[in-house]
């Protein structure tokens, strides 16, 4: 056997390892999550739709302001259920390496995987809640077209970008203990700053070539482009996409740069 077939063999079977150990973690999130919970599934889906729900009366039945498209509730659903995910994994990263300390200095399994799983648990949160966006598109008689092919696509973009930021942020909290607050309030502010209870095009003119630079938004357009193809603008996904790439390489530069030292800190 050369040494070539010999590092490939090693290589893949690292990678199984990796994956077997990151959906084993995966597993028990979501068993640890759900656990004493008498609702389950539920719980994943009830405060995007109560926040939905809010939203909805607020700017169709006080204010009548007209943002987003009709149906305005379907409008909501497809941003703000991506949000949860992008927020909850962001979230829990700040507590990635504090929370189970001891657990991860006494292990050999990469690092990389403490993070990796919030990741992964909280997109299987919500890949689970789409039959909820499903049924609203249903009963509000939202018309369904060829862009939804791209769904796959933008859930792709998000795990890179989720996964970016949160291999940034998880390490840096270990140094900077203030900075689980601050994420708090970025998350906040980003939450207004992201197309979600409203669309680019209800942006300024001055304001809306500058959306394209959160890479959000052009991932909440794939999302939405089933639905409402108006909303499909290939300028901000490509601007999106080279931002999330950028980010999971600035990540994992700041996550191996940092992973001793983190080691030592907790």
């Amino acid at each position: 056997m050369s040494a070539a077939t010999e590092t490939s063999r090693l290589r893949r079977n690292g990678w199984a390892r990796y994956r077997h150990s990151l959906w084993l973690l995966t597993q028990r999130d979501l068993r640890v999550r759900y656990s004493t919970s008498a609702l389950g599934y539920v719980w994943s889906i009830l405060d995007p739709l109560v926040m939905a729900g809010i939203y909805w009366f607020v700017f169709t039945q006080v204010f009548h302001r007209p943002v987003g498209t009709e149906p305005y509730i379907v409008f909501l659903l497809s941003a703000l259920l991506p949000w949860m995910w992008f927020n909850g994994a962001v979230s829990d990263s700040t507590r990635a390496f504090l929370r189970e300390a001891k657990l991860i200095r006494s292990t050999k399994i990469p690092r990389t995987i403490w993070v990796n799983r919030l990741v992964l648990s909280k997109g299987i949160e919500f890949l689970a809640s789409i039959p909820v966006l499903g049924v609203f598109a249903i009963v509000a008689g939202a018309a369904v077209n060829p862009d939804l092919v791209f769904f796959p696509l933008a859930v792709l973009l998000q795990a890179v970008l989720t996964a970016g930021v949160a291999l940034i942020v998880a390490p840096l909290v270990v140094f900077f203990r203030d900075l689980e607050r601050a994420v708090k309030l970025a998350l906040r502010f980003l939450f207004y700053a992201s197309p979600i209870i409203y669309g680019t095009h209800d942006l300024p003119d001055a304001l809306e070539p500058w959306a394209a630079f959160n890479p959000l938004s052009g991932i909440f357009a794939l999302y939405r482009a089933g639905f409402f193809p108006d909303q499909l603008d290939w300028y901000q996904v490509a601007v999106g996409a080279a931002m999330s790439f950028a980010l999971l390489a600035v990540g994992l530069v700041v996550f191996r740069a940092s992973e001793r030292s983190v080691l030592k800190e907790i």
